[in-house]
C-alpha cells in the first residue's frame, strides 16, 4: 500500500480557497461601516456598526475564477519575484555567489556561530525597518549555498533569515506596516512605548536565534569539516557580489526614503542581473538564457503568493471577514482584564489567517480593538502590541502567507517539515508575547 504524502503546498492552498467558499455558506454575511482616516489614508472600520446584510453566496464559477484573479492581484509581487530572483540566478551561474559564501566561511571559520548570529541580526533589522519577506524568496539559492557549505540545516537557516524577519517585524517599534500604522490609527504618539517595545524586541531575537542556531545543529555529532582556504575572489567576482549586495541597500534605501513599490525594486534588479551576466561573461545571449531559466526556478513561487491572495479574495466576495472580527471580539468585553488581553491576541492570530496582510489587518481591527481597551480600562498600546504580536508570529506558520510559503517551497522544505521544526521555537517566542501583554498592562498604567 502506498505510503500517504504530505499535501504539496499548492494543494494546502487551493484546499483553503474551498474552504473559504464553504465557510461562505455556512457564515452571515455582514458588514461594519467605514470611513476615510485623514491621518492614514485609509479607510476604518466604525465601533459599533456592524450589521448582517442579505448572504451573498458565491457560485462555483466565481469560485473558480477568484483562483487567477488573485494571481492577478499578487501580479505586482510575482514580476519582482521573478526578476529578482532571475537575477540571484544570473549571479549564482557566474560563480560569484559560491565563491563569496566560501569566503565567508573561511574568514569565520573558528566562529561560525557568530555568522550565524550575524545573519540573523541582519535580517531582523531588515524585518524591523521594511518588513523585507517576499524580496527574500530570491534569495533562497544564496541560503541553500550558505547552509550546505556550513553543513546546517536549511530549516534553520531560513529561521535565521525569513523567521528573524517576520519576527523583527512582529517585535519592531518602527515598522511602517506594522506598528506605526497601528499606532497612528490607536491615535498614539509614535514615540510612546519604544523603550518598552525594544526590550522585547531585544528578548524576542535572542531567544529566537540561539533556538534556530541550537536547532539547527546537526543532530549526530559529526568530524570536524576540513575547511579550504578561502581562494581569491578576482575582480569580477568581487564586483558581482558588490553589485548584488549594493543592490539590496539601494532597494532598503529606495524604500525608506523614496517610497519606492515592487516595480522600482523589480526594474532595479533587472539591471543588476543584466549586468552582473555580462561581467560574468556570460554574453548576451548566455545573460538571457540564464535570466530566462531562473524565471523557471522562480514561478511557482510567484503563484503560491497569488494563491495566498484567493484565499482573502474569496471571504471579501462572501462578505463574512467582517462578521469573523465581529464574532472573535465580541466575547472579550465581559472578561477580566489579563483574559481580555490574552484573548485579544488570540483573536488577532485567528484573524491573521484570513486576513495575511499586516497593514491590511491593523486597519480592520484596530479600530474596534481600541474601543475594546477603553471600556477595560486598559491603555490602547495594548491594542497594537497584541496585534502586532500576533502577525509577526501568524506570518511564520501560516500558509494564507505566499510569501512565507514560497521561500519554504523554493528551498525544497515541505511545509508539514517546516511546521514541525519550527513549533517548539515558536511556542517558546508565543510565551515571551503574551509575558509582554501582562507585563504591559502595570507598564501603560
Amino acid at each position: 500500500m502506498k505510503k500517504l504524502s504530505f499535501p504539496h503546498p499548492m494543494v494546502i492552498l487551493l484546499a483553503f480557497v474551498v474552504l473559504s467558499w464553504i465557510a461562505s455558506f455556512l457564515i452571515p454575511s455582514g458588514i461594519y461601516s467605514r470611513e476615510l482616516d485623514p491621518k492614514t489614508g485609509r479607510e476604518v472600520v466604525l465601533q459599533g456598526s456592524y450589521e448582517q446584510i442579505e448572504k451573498e453566496n458565491i457560485s462555483l464559477q466565481e469560485l473558480i475564477v477568484s483562483i487567477p484573479e488573485g494571481i492577478i492581484l499578487g501580479s505586482d509581487i510575482l514580476v519582482l519575484i521573478l526578476l529578482l530572483g532571475g537575477a540571484f540566478y544570473v549571479v549564482e551561474k557566474t560563480g560569484a555567489l559560491q565563491a563569496g559564501v566560501e569566503s565567508l566561511i573561511y574568514k569565520f571559520r573558528n566562529q561560525k556561530q557568530l555568522l550565524l548570529i550575524f545573519l540573523s541580526l541582519g535580517f531582523a533589522f531588515a524585518g524591523a525597518t521594511i518588513a523585507m519577506q517576499e524580496e527574500i524568496i530570491a534569495m533562497v539559492p544564496v541560503l541553500v549555498v550558505l547552509a550546505r557549505n556550513l553543513k546546517f540545516d536549511i530549516k534553520a537557516i531560513i529561521g535565521l533569515t525569513l523567521g528573524s524577519s517576520l519576527l523583527g517585524s512582529g517585535f519592531s517599534p518602527i515598522n511602517p506596516f506594522n506598528s506605526l500604522i497601528g499606532q497612528q490609527l490607536a491615535e498614539l504618539e509614535l514615540s510612546e512605548g519604544l523603550l518598552y517595545r525594544m526590550i522585547f524586541f531585544f528578548l524576542g531575537f535572542v531567544l529566537w536565534t540561539w533556538l534556530m542556531i541550537r536547532s539547527g545543529r546537526p543532530k549526530v555529532q559529526q568530524q570536524e569539516l576540513e575547511v579550504l582556504p578561502g581562494q581569491a575572489i578576482g575582480w569580477r567576482k568581487g564586483l558581482i557580489l558588490i553589485l548584488s549586495l549594493g543592490g539590496i541597500v539601494v532597494m532598503g534605501y529606495g524604500i525608506t526614503q523614496y517610497d519606492w513599490g515592487y516595480n522600482e525594486m523589480s526594474s532595479l534588479f533587472f539591471v543588476i542581473g543584466v549586468s552582473c551576466g555580462l561581467i560574468g561573461k556570460l554574453g548576451i545571449n548566455g545573460t538571457a538564457r540564464t535570466y530566462a531559466a531562473g524565471f523557471s526556478e522562480m514561478i511557482f513561487a510567484g503563484v503560491i503568493v497569488g494563491l495566498a491572495r484567493s484565499v482573502y479574495l474569496v471571504l471579501e466576495k462572501g462578505k463574512i471577514i467582517d462578521t469573523v472580527i465581529y464574532g472573535l471580539f465580541s466575547p472579550l468585553e465581559a472578561l477580566p482584564e489579563q483574559f481580555a488581553v490574552v484573548g485579544l491576541f488570540v483573536s488577532q492570530a485567528l484573524i491573521h489567517i484570513p486576513v495575511p496582510s499586516t497593514s491590511g489587518q491593523n486597519v480592520l481591527t484596530i479600530p474596534l480593538a481600541v474601543p475594546l481597551m477603553d471600556l477595560l480600562g486598559i491603555s490602547r498600546q495594548l491594542a497594537v502590541l497584541a496585534t502586532q504580536y500576533a502577525s509577526g508570529l501568524m506570518d511564520i506558520l501560516s500558509p494564507t502567507n505566499g510569501g512565507m510559503m514560497a521561500v519554504i517551497a523554493a528551498a525544497g522544505v515541505k511545509y508539514n517539515d517546516w511546521i514541525r521544526f519550527v513549533i517548539k521555537s515558536w511556542l517558546f517566542v508565543a510565551g515571551v508575547c503574551l509575558l509582554s501583554l501582562i507585563i504591559a498592562l502595570i507598564w501603560f498604567q
